[in-house]
């Protein structure tokens, strides 16, 4: 068992998030950073799909109740364990009585504890990940709070032999307050005028304070739509449509001055237009972004999108074979 001391700001349980049910407004949910979570994962010698916790902007205060292996990933935070620094991206051992300390994240949003085996929170509709818009009862549909007892799985056979073992260099990620996205254009694009198009991939789009799990907000910039009548059905806005599906990572432009960036809370559909789909990994970029930085976004096709994501499945995999024994 482990036990919240202090839950820290937005704690949650989440895994990689539910499927099959987006299509009845049932987010995917799962954590934020999917990247950071999934190394933190198989950095321990879990699957990648065990539940851990997520901890956004402060970290949370834990008391151990069994022996076990830890590692805290994602954006930096300062980590110790009974009043001891311990180093991020390392796996190390936690004992009986043990409390481990989270501080605040210096830069990013979101940090990871992964324990071996995973935590055992209840799954609703195939997942154990929270999500508070979703209503669910008991853990997964709320934050965590002071005195919360999560159930830990039993540790992995050898887990013991995994302490000490460091993430690779070229596997950590960085969170700055620049970045590039890469977007897959289409969709409902057509209704955006050349101009507005150019504007889109010229413009450095600067994140909202609004922004949260749902989606990111940015404005800077300026995408002007077609001159055409709105379809019939959609309203009377020239950034309106007929209802569609959106998917995770939809660059929806409701007006000419703002973008929304669909996370891995967002609705499943709406009636705006939307310019494309922001690639998996940067979805996980954005996620970490705080307010206030700026992104640029860069168009590619979907050939270059599926090579960019097995090029991350090949580094997950070097990061497996690292921690074997």
């Amino acid at each position: 068992m482990m036990k919240l001391i202090d839950p820290g700001i937005r704690t949650t349980i989440q895994d990689l998030g539910r499927t099959g049910f987006f299509h009845l407004g049932v987010p995917p949910s799962g954590a934020a950073d999917k990247m950071s979570f999934m190394l933190g994962n198989v950095l321990i010698g879990n699957p990648t799909d065990v539940a851990g916790l997520e901890m956004m902007v402060k970290g949370a205060s834990v008391e151990f109740e069994k022996r076990t292996t830890v590692v805290i990933t994602g954006a930096p935070v300062e980590v110790r364990l009974n009043g001891n620094m311990q180093p991020m991206w390392e796996v190390f051992e936690v004992k009986k009585g043990d409390v481990l300390e989270i501080g605040k994240i210096s830069e990013g949003l979101f940090s990871y504890l992964c324990v071996s085996g995973g935590l055992e929170a209840p799954e609703v509709l195939g997942s154990r990940s929270s999500c508070l818009a979703s209503g669910f009862h008991g853990i997964t549909g709320r934050l965590l709070l002071a005195g919360d007892e999560i159930r830990m799985a039993e540790p992995l056979p050898g887990a013991i032999q995994l302490v000490g073992k460091e993430m690779i260099e070229e596997a950590k990620p960085t969170f700055d307050n620049k970045g590039t996205a890469h977007v897959v254009l289409g969709i409902t694009c057509d209704l955006v005028s050349d101009e507005g198009l150019v504007s889109f991939l010229n413009t450095p789009w600067t994140i909202q304070p609004q922004s949260s799990r749902t989606a990111c907000r940015l404005n800077g910039g300026h995408i002007g739509y077609k001159e055409s009548k709105p379809p019939f059905g959609s309203g009377g806005n020239p950034g309106n449509i007929v209802d569609i599906p959106y998917p995770i990572g939809a660059v929806i432009v409701p007006n000419e001055g703002e973008i929304i960036v669909l996370l891995t809370d967002g609705t499943g559909g709406g009636g705006f237009v939307t310019i494309g789909t922001v690639i998996w990994q940067d979805i996980n970029k954005l996620s970490q972004m705080r307010p206030m930085s700026t992104v640029k976004f860069k168009a590619i096709t979907v050939d270059q999108a599926i090579a960019m994501r097995r090029e991350k499945e090949r580094l997950l995999e070097r990061v497996r074979e690292s921690v074997q024994f």
